[in-house]
């Protein structure tokens, strides 16, 4: 298929495909007036690198670990190994210290707002 016809059948922008090509995510092959043609499983492996991008992964480590990835019944799901389960323990530190963050800094809005409620 061309990259016209995996965007529409993953509602993933073309660009967004020209760039996974360009991180190494993606492989089609070339015709001969080189254009793109993607697999039946590059269905499969956009979905996968759209779930992992929403977990908050970066196109480096998608593609060290996209090749651990499993799609199934119940989604899409990772195989572990150490650095894959350290990679995901600092990125989930991480958001935890953001959250942190800004509970912190919505207490001090809520403490600025009730100051301004007293005087």
């Amino acid at each position: 298929m061309l990259i016209g016809e995996l965007a529409d059948r993953t509602g993933v922008s073309t660009r967004a495909l020209r760039h996974y090509e360009e991180r190494g995510l993606l492989v089609p092959h070339r015709d001969t007036n080189d254009y793109r043609i993607y697999a039946e499983q590059d269905v499969v492996r956009v979905a996968q690198i759209q779930t992992m991008i929403a977990a908050g992964l970066g196109t480096d480590p998608i593609r060290r670990y996209i090749d651990c990835a499993r799609t199934g019944n119940h989604g899409l799901s990772l195989e572990m190994c150490p650095d894959l389960r350290a990679e995901l323990d600092a990125l989930a530190a991480h958001l935890t210290m953001q959250q942190n963050t800004l509970e912190q800094k919505r207490e001090r809005l809520c403490a600025l707002s009730a100051d301004h409620d007293d005087s």
